[in-house]
């Protein structure tokens, strides 16, 4: 199981899911651009002393990430057409989240071998990239077998 996150904004989303992925052994993908410095201190502080250890990989861009990996594609996107309960996960997955203020374009969705929404309550638009992506690995993990001993 993998993360990546495409072009993310904000140094301290990146922070918080590094900590996660670090805790939960899950190494992590950033496909460049990013929308910050990636020594900023918002992604140190987040990410406290656990970013450091952190097994992280940045890609100049989309294509270097691709030419990288072969793996499935799970996109999380509010227009992802399976729920995350219906979503159906393997071990070599690669959770694709997009950035904070744009998402991913449509060449990266049509990359995607699953996209996967998580229900929320009707009038609310999304959840913070951190949190989703906490939610999604969560279940990808249980239904994998991945937790950590």
């Amino acid at each position: 199981m993998r993360i990546a996150l495409y072009q993310p904004d904000i140094a301290g989303n990146v922070g918080t899911i590094l900590r996660t992925a670090t805790c939960l052994g899950v190494q992590v993908d950033i496909i460049e651009p990013c929308g910050f410095p990636f020594s900023d201190r918002g992604l140190k502080r987040a990410g406290m002393d656990y970013a450091a250890a952190a097994d992280v990989t940045r890609h100049a861009d989309w294509t270097a990430f691709r030419d990288s990996h072969t793996s499935r594609l799970v996109l999380l996107t509010v227009q992802g057409g399976t729920p995350l309960p219906d979503a159906r996960f393997a071990a070599d997955d690669i959770l694709l989240m997009g950035s904070e203020s744009a998402g991913v374009p449509e060449y990266v969705h049509d990359a995607a071998g699953l996209r996967v929404r998580i229900p929320m309550r009707p009038g609310f638009r999304s959840l913070n990239v951190a949190v989703a992506t906490g939610i999604a690995l969560g279940e990808a993990l249980r239904q994998s077998g991945g937790w950590p001993e």
